[in-house]
């Protein structure tokens, strides 16, 4: 059976995370049902990463063995006609070898956080962003990353029902942005790591908001860090600013697309 790799876009907030569920919406069923329709039968689709419910994607990866040998734009394009009206889009579909596998031969996958500093309430933002009201110190919260950054037990920065099997993990970098906005300012948190954590992320930055708003020293990044407790993690933060954006591998499966 021919195998796709297909890079997929989505708004999370209306999906109870991507994992498919008996009584709720996901991302993976509602692809699954548009495989569906291609050739009628049960699908099963394999994801880089299983985000979670009002977690974003702009570049989320999954696998797909099809009866079928697709042209892949054309595969792309029948797939997002029978999406419609979901908030998902495939936007780009390749043929990859059978020992290809999005999860299992991915090496880095990146995040992207967005928190928007303002007064004011979000309008055509909401539910894309989390939105702080006070201001924050860009360069305390680069201090305090700089604590994660490397090859730690992130204990502290994980989640009490994660199932992964150890706490250790490696995060290659995190750099913070900012920019202007009206009334306001949009932070940009980019993370890379080979995997992470569940909640690893939202952790972190939660963390780092509370060293922006002053209420932590950077210093106590790494207090928390060495606990290996998850009580001395800061808030962890809502999920909605949170977007997988990138899925590294080997070799592109979309080099070409």
């Amino acid at each position: 059976m021919p195998r796709y790799a297909l890079k997929i876009e989505y708004d999370g907030a209306p999906f109870a995370g991507w994992q498919r569920q008996a009584d709720q919406p996901s991302v993976q069923g509602a692809i699954e049902t548009a495989l569906a329709k291609l050739e009628p039968r049960d699908h099963t689709i394999a994801a880089a990463g299983r985000t979670d419910a009002g977690v974003h994607a702009t570049a989320q990866v999954a696998t797909v063995d099809l009866e079928k040998d697709w042209d892949a734009f054309r595969l792309s394009e029948a797939l997002n006609f029978h999406l419609k009206p979901a908030p998902v889009a495939i936007l780009a579909a390749a043929r990859v070898d059978d020992d290809f596998h999005a999860r299992f031969s991915a090496i880095e996958r990146r995040y992207l956080f967005r928190l928007v500093q303002r007064r004011a309430p979000m309008t055509h933002g909401k539910g894309q962003v989390w939105r702080v009201t006070n201001p924050l110190d860009i360069d305390a919260m680069r201090q305090g990353a700089q604590h994660l950054v490397g090859h730690h037990d992130f204990t502290t920065f994980r989640s009490s029902i994660c199932q992964a099997k150890s706490p250790l993990k490696s995060i290659d970098d995190i750099q913070i942005d900012c920019s202007d906005i009206p009334h306001g300012q949009e932070f940009r948190f980019y993370l890379r790591a080979r995997s992470f954590l569940h909640n690893q992320v939202r952790s972190i930055v939660g963390t780092l908001e509370r060293v922006g708003a002053g209420s932590w020293a950077p210093d106590r990044v790494a207090l928390a860090l060495q606990a290996r407790d998850r009580a001395a993690c800061g808030p962890v933060c809502p999920p909605q600013g949170l977007y997988l954006n990138g899925v590294g591998y080997p070799d592109d499966p979309f080099r070409e697309t």
